[in-house]
Formats: structure tokens, C-alpha cells, sequence
């Protein structure tokens, strides 16, 4: 694992004045250089061919004869045949010539091996380097292994044979690498029948389904909170709460807006519905709820100062379901800026919005912590 000593001649060797923000052009990256620019920082998006025209063109920064952002918020594409050629000599050393501090989002870990992140990535990140690997199920010391460490509230699991109520079984999708293939099942018998019909489908490989995880359904709305830990604050909490959202999954979201005959009578290639991530909007929460919020982001937090150190930095995401009698259940965490957080893009969010007295999304408040970290010679307390 890289340690926090092993950046700090490389840290000490960067220009402070021209310190770059880079992030891998997917997921939250918008969100990332949105708040760059806005924190006055310059940008970097690695791309991969093909999937570049998004940054490089239709949000490419325009600036005038003073440098004055007019229009977009990615300065500079570095366009790569794959993602994981970031892993290159050559483009790390390029990164670390331009001062870039890099940005972790899910598609960094999910594109580029996180053997080669914790051993082999010699680029300044801010956020924890050592956790990313946390988020992959069947890990030794994945999320759920840190909630039990916690005592934080999550989904029991359950064995196949001994389903008898709603479950819901998480697995990968076989076409769709970085998707799901999730279904959900009351029964031993519906388990075996719906497994059986996506692997027929070649919606879900046998392999995947051996190790899958099978836990209680929370039935009730979905909120993930989007949160960021500061380790420079010294007055106020170092914990905020600055936006929440939920997603849109298809195929999902097109089964539930069919009338139940209709539902019951698709065809067995539509009948079971797939839960891909599309696309996220924004939430809030009753405020008596936030009381039973807070908590949870305390002892999680706490939890990583005693099993990851140095602990959590910057933004991290719990996503929950709350369930009828408003009990908060965590399923899924996210040890890095979350999936959601382009509903903030720009405009921030009600939360960080009201603690910041200013728009303040996810990435802003990464690009914030950056630049303070900068202004007090304190940078090489935020990367690992």
C-alpha cells in the first residue's frame, strides 16, 4: 500500500500556486470539475477514447484574455486508448509535472485495478486510497465487515433455503460488468426460478450467483447521503451533511409505473426487472429524521479512524432505506465522492448551500478542502 510518506516528496516538489484538479472522466467528474473551477482551480479529465466528446467538447472550458472562465469546466481532456492506461509511466508522470491532486470516483476503482491504486498509482489523491477496496462485496473487510465493526444497522443476511420474506439477491450483471443483476425473491422455490431464468438469460453467470449476497429487503424509500469528513476543521464539526439523493433504475422504474395486471402478464424476457443505475435526483429529509442521521456518519467515521487509518477524508456516501417505522437501514457505502452528487452540479445542494451560506455541492466542497489545504501548507494531510 502507498503510504501517506511515500507522496510526500512529491507533494513538497509541487507548484501550490498552480495545483491542478484531475478525475477520470465518468461517474461524478463533472461534479468534481465543476467545483474546481469554482474553487479556482484548473482541470484535468482523463478520458478514454470514445467516450471523451462529453468532457472535450460539450464541456470544454472556454476562458478569456485573463484566464476568466466563460463557459464549461474541463480545461484540459487527456484522452487514453482504456482508463487503466492511467496506471502509464508516462501519464502519472505527466500528472505529477501539472501538480494534479486526483480525485477518486467509483469509476477509477472499477476501470483501473485497485491492486495497481493501492500499489502502483504515484499521483497525490485526495481522499482514502486505502478504503476504496471496501465497496467490492466478498471482500475480507468489505462495507459490511466496517458497519459490524460500527454497530451501525445494515440488512441481515439471509440463505437461500431459509428465504421467507422479500429479499433481495446482489450480484454482478454477465454482459453488463460494472451493473447489477439483482432480483428479488420471497421464497426458497421463487429464489431457484428466477435464478434459473436469468441464467438462462445470461443475465447472471452461475459463478456470480454462488457468491452472491442475499439480504432482507428493506421495504421503504431510498436515501443516500451524501456526507464529507474535513480533518483541517478545528472549530466547527468536521462532519456535513451536504445533499442527499436517490436514483432511477431501469429497468425497474419502467415496471412500476405498469398497472399490476400489466406487470404479471410481460412476456419472461421483461417480466423480471433489472436494477441499473441510470440517473439520480435530489432529496431531502424530514428534519426530526436527521437526529437518527447524524449518528450514523459519527460512529462510521469513527469506525475507519480505528480500522483504516488515517481514516475517512473528504466526502463519503451512506445509502439507506428507511423502513415503516423510520428505522435507517445502511446497504451500500461509498468511501469516495458518491454516484449522485451531479444533482448538486452547480447549484449546489439545501444542506451544504445552508452550512457554506453559498452553492456548495460535493465537488465544491472537495475543490474547498484543496484549496484551504493549500492556503494553510497542510495538503499532504488530506491525500494518501
Amino acid at each position: 500500500m502507498i503510504q501517506r510518506d511515500d507522496l510526500r516528496e512529491i507533494v513538497e516538489g509541487y507548484d501550490l500556486d498552480k495545483v491542478k484538479i484531475g478525475v477520470l472522466a465518468s461517474h461524478s467528474a463533472l461534479d468534481v470539475c465543476d467545483g474546481a473551477v469554482d474553487e479556482g482551480f484548473p482541470t484535468l479529465a482523463v478520458c478514454q477514447a470514445g467516450r471523451e466528446r462529453t468532457y472535450s467538447h460539450y464541456f470544454r472550458s472556454v476562458r478569456d484574455g485573463s484566464g476568466r472562465l466563460v463557459r464549461g469546466v474541463v480545461d484540459e481532456a487527456l484522452v487514453l486508448n482504456k482508463f487503466n492506461e492511467i496506471m502509464g509511466d508516462d501519464v502519472q508522470s505527466r500528472m505529477r509535472s501539472e501538480n494534479v491532486v486526483f480525485i477518486p470516483n467509483r469509476s477509477f476503482s472499477s476501470y483501473v485495478s485497485i491492486d495497481d491504486i493501492e500499489e502502483r498509482f504515484m499521483v497525490p489523491m485526495m481522499g482514502s486510497r486505502n478504503m476504496l477496496r471496501v465497496e467490492e462485496r466478498g471482500e475480507q473487510r468489505d462495507y459490511y465487515w466496517l458497519l459490524e465493526k460500527a454497530g451501525l444497522p445494515f440488512p441481515e443476511r439471509v440463505d437461500p433455503e431459509e428465504i421467507d420474506e422479500l429479499t433481495i439477491v446482489k450480484l454482478h450483471h454477465a454482459q453488463k460488468k460494472l451493473e447489477r443483476g439483482f432480483f428479488t425473491c420471497t421464497s426458497p422455490e421463487e429464489y431457484h426460478d428466477k435464478a434459473q431464468t436469468l441464467l438462462k438469460q445470461n443475465v447472471i453467470t452461475q459463478e456470480a450467483l454462488d457468491t452472491a449476497r442475499i439480504e432482507r429487503y428493506v421495504i421503504g424509500p431510498v436515501f443516500n447521503f451524501d456526507f464529507f469528513y474535513s480533518p483541517l476543521e478545528d472549530k466547527e464539526a468536521r462532519i456535513e451533511l451536504l445533499g442527499i439523493d436517490w436514483r432511477f433504475e431501469t429497468s425497474l422504474d419502467g415496471h412500476v409505473r405498469l398497472p399490476a395486471p400489466q406487470q404479471m402478464s410481460l412476456p419472461e424476457k421483461q417480466l423480471i426487472p433489472e436494477y441499473t443505475v441510470c440517473g439520480h435526483n435530489s432529496a431531502t429529509l424530514r428534519e426530526s429524521l436527521l437526529e437518527r442521521v447524524f449518528p450514523l456518519a459519527e460512529k462510521w467515521v469513527e469506525a475507519t479512524f480505528e480500522h483504516y487509518d488515517p481514516g475517512i477524508i473528504g466526502a463519503f456516501c451512506l445509502q439507506t432505506c428507511v423502513d415503516k417505522d423510520m428505522n435507517f437501514y445502511i446497504y451500500d457505502v461509498a468511501p469516495r465522492i458518491g454516484g449522485g452528487t451531479n444533482v448538486h452540479l452547480s447549484v449546489g445542494h439545501p444542506y451544504g448551500n445552508t452550512v457554506w451560506r453559498k452553492p456548495m455541492s460535493t465537488g465544491r466542497r472537495v475543490a474547498l478542502e484543496v484549496r484551504r489545504a493549500v492556503e494553510e501548507d497542510r495538503l499532504i494531510e488530506i491525500l494518501t
